[in-house]
């Protein structure tokens, strides 16, 4: 959390001008769109071959959990390496790791071992993409170079979770694809065609990634074995939680991630028990999440700059508090209303936040070496609260109780980083 002693950072200037994207901007989100696209429709079709297996339903948060453990674990080295490098060619090889765990899904690994394969590429893919962005953007363009990550990102997710709907379901299982690759006899089984289909589109985000100009800039680390790079990143992490705008933006942006996550299976599983939604459709309900999202971060790019970033923390109130509306309904159209809602207030809370860090991350430490902390503390949340859902699953928790729980805890620890923030404000005040 943000302590006393970042007081004496900077404050963060206020833009003069509306600065424009840089060139080649364009495929940078596409490379990324595709790759993120391929990414959420393999988790809905790896939840469906847990089922085709025979595994009980709290297995499935156990598939972002191993994707997401690379994060953590690598986070240390994954940044000097996107910093070492050309961030295209990394995020083009990392595709190809990607691509790697789904051949070893296809013929037979285990779910979640081969979704934590597909988690390697994706732990180095992050900050190379991050960090060409805080390289690629003047300052007074991070906040709207944001907003359309994020947009790309989310409607990765939204289309995503059409696409794995579609994939497992019964319309294309019958389809000439999926008959043509059951005829290799995989371990996959009628699941092989649509493994087929997702290599295909990470082949696409790689070609693409190959394409994105190299911005030159080059950091290498002065460490060079493990154990010296271990402490290079632990001493990076404590330098951005001691900043006072990048602790108060990691804080904020760690709690949100880790709901969203829990979410992305909570609302699955909600369909299914309140709404009886198989998960072919449930699947689009993540979907409304996604649109509102869209909207939410369309708009904090347009409305708000990098100075104004601490607004989005009341958006991340708004978003605890809606959670506990949504568990009480029982209509479909009611809930992709509701669900859309709470994707906006999220999305309006998130951009300008991420900006604001990323901001203090580049100036403190590094594009890349920024953007590692970042996904470090952000993917721990998201292990410590999939693995808080999957035991409130085991024990049998109601999926409403759950769901308002978490509502109730982001509503507070949002509320408690705001009154932080405003005496530390009040204080500094003071003394000048």
């Amino acid at each position: 959390m943000p302590t006393a002693t970042s007081d004496l950072a900077p404050p963060t200037p206020a833009p003069t001008r509306r600065a424009r994207l840089p060139h080649g901007f364009g495929i940078v989100i596409g490379a990324q769109f595709a790759s993120a696209l391929a990414d959420n429709a393999l988790l809905i079709v790896a939840i469906a071959l847990l089922t085709q297996q025979g595994f009980p339903g709290w297995w499935a948060p156990l598939l972002k959990i191993g994707f997401m453990l690379a994060y953590v674990v690598l986070a240390p080295w994954v940044g000097p390496l996107a910093d070492a490098f050309a961030k295209g060619r990394v995020m083009a090889a990392m595709n190809v790791v990607k691509i790697v765990g789904l051949v070893l899904l296809a013929f037979g690994l285990h779910p979640v071992a081969a979704l934590a394969v597909v988690g390697l590429g994706a732990a180095a893919y992050a900050p190379a993409k991050y960090g060409l962005i805080t390289e690629m953007a003047e300052p007074e363009a991070l906040v709207r170079a944001n907003g359309w990550i994020e947009i790309s990102v989310v409607s990765a997710a939204l289309l995503g979770a059409v696409l794995g709907g579609a994939l497992v379901s019964p319309a294309w299982l019958a389809s000439g694809l999926a008959d043509f690759c059951d005829g290799f006899d995989l371990p996959a089984d009628k699941l092989t065609g649509s493994l087929a289909a997702l290599l295909v589109i990470y082949a696409v985000s790689s070609l693409l990634n190959a394409g994105i100009a190299d911005s030159g800039q080059r950091q290498r680390s002065l460490a060079h074995d493990p154990a010296a790079l271990l402490r290079e990143f632990r001493a990076a992490n404590r330098k951005l939680w001691r900043d006072c705008e990048g602790g108060l933006s990691l804080a904020a942006t760690t709690l949100f991630w880790g709901v969203g996550a829990t979410l992305q299976f909570a609302v699955l599983r909600w369909a299914g028990v309140s709404l009886e939604l198989p998960l072919s459709q449930a699947a689009y309900l993540q979907a409304a999440v996604a649109v509102g999202v869209i909207g939410g971060a369309a708009a904090a790019g347009r409305w708000l700059a990098l100075h104004q970033a601490r607004r989005g923390l009341w958006a991340g109130v708004a978003l605890g508090l809606l959670m506990p509306v949504v568990a009480q309904v029982s209509d479909v159209t009611m809930a992709a209303i509701m669900l859309a809602l709470v994707g906006a207030v999220g999305g309006a809370m998130v951009v300008p936040l991420n900006a604001l860090l990323q901001h203090r991350g580049a100036a403190l430490l590094s594009a890349g070496r920024s953007i590692a902390v970042q996904g470090f503390n952000e993917n721990l949340s998201v292990l410590g609260m999939l693995a808080a859902y999957a035991g409130c699953e085991a024990a049998g928790v109601p999926i409403g109780a759950t769901l308002s729980g978490l509502g109730v805890l982001v509503a507070a620890a949002i509320a408690l980083l705001i009154g932080m923030d405003a005496r530390r404000r009040s204080r500094a005040s003071s003394q000048r």
